[in-house]
Order: structure tokens, then C-alpha cells, then sequence
């Protein structure tokens, strides 16, 4: 039963993962998290998402390892973060915008509260990163790293 939940629960978000994925907001985050619910439910799927998970924490570790990357990622997010208010408040489109009206901040106010919430979610993954994974941050050892130690690798 408990498998049948996963199944189901991974693919839906795999699938609105691939609906929001045009779509300023969390579209890339739904699909990751759908994966990681998949590889949960389904051994197959866990040893294919394996070597991803081990590049995903080099490449988080990477974007952490020193305080001007860190800042780079926090401020990256941060831009997330700010151009989601900028959906929110809605401005008329500029003298130069060339385009439709209709195509100046597409999706309306929930673009915007998607997009401040990725951006909330990044700065909380840069500092769990910078935490975790850095070069002064004790590491676990063997296969899953920081993942089996977080309890988050393997069904």
C-alpha cells in the first residue's frame, strides 16, 4: 500500500513538475522532488538516480566551498526572490518592452508568490549547503555521503 502511495505521489509531482516547468516558479523543484519519491517507492529507480544525487552534492558542495561563492549563490536566490515581488506589484510594461502587453510578467500574482518561495527555498538549500557541505563541515563517509546521514538515500 505504502509503495502504491509513493508510486502515485511521485508521479503526480513529476507531472505537475512538467506542467510548471515553463512557468517562472518551482517547476524544476516539483520534478526533483517527484524523482526523489519515485527512487523512495521503486529500487530501480534509486540506483538510476544514484550517480545524479552524488553530482548534485558536488555541485552544491562547489557553489559553497568558498564565502565569495557562497555570497554568489545567496544573492542569486536573493534575485529569485526579488523579481517574484516584482510579479506581485505588477507594473505597467516599460517604453521598451517590444513585445504583446499580454507578455510582459506572464502568470499573474501566483508566478510571483512561486517565485518568492523559490527564492526562499534557495537561500534555505544555500545555507543548509554551506552548513552541510563545505570544505570545514564534517562529511560523512561511503556511498549516500550527507544523504544517508539526512536518512534520504535509498527506498
Amino acid at each position: 500500500m505504502r509503495s502504491r502511495l509513493l508510486l502515485v505521489l511521485g508521479w503526480g509531482l513529476v507531472l505537475l513538475g512538467v506542467v510548471l516547468y515553463p512557468l517562472p516558479g518551482p517547476g524544476l523543484l516539483a520534478l526533483a522532488a517527484g524523482v526523489h519519491v519515485l527512487a523512495r517507492a521503486d529500487e530501480r529507480v534509486a540506483a538510476r538516480l544514484a550517480p545524479w544525487r552524488e553530482r548534485g552534492l558536488r555541485a552544491a558542495a562547489r557553489s559553497v566551498a568558498t564565502w565569495p561563492r557562497t555570497l554568489a549563490s545567496l544573492l542569486g536566490t536573493t534575485a529569485l526572490a526579488a523579481a517574484g515581488v516584482l510579479w506581485l506589484v505588477d507594473p505597467a510594461p516599460p517604453s521598451w518592452w517590444g513585445l504583446p502587453g499580454w507578455a510582459w510578467l506572464p502568470g499573474g500574482t501566483w508566478s510571483g508568490v512561486a517565485q518568492i518561495a523559490s527564492g526562499a527555498l534557495g537561500v534555505a538549500l544555500v545555507l543548509w549547503s554551506r552548513a552541510r557541505l563545505s570544505s570545514t563541515a564534517p562529511r560523512p563517509r561511503g556511498p549516500g555521503g550527507a544523504w544517508k546521514a539526512l536518512g534520504w538515500w535509498g527506498p
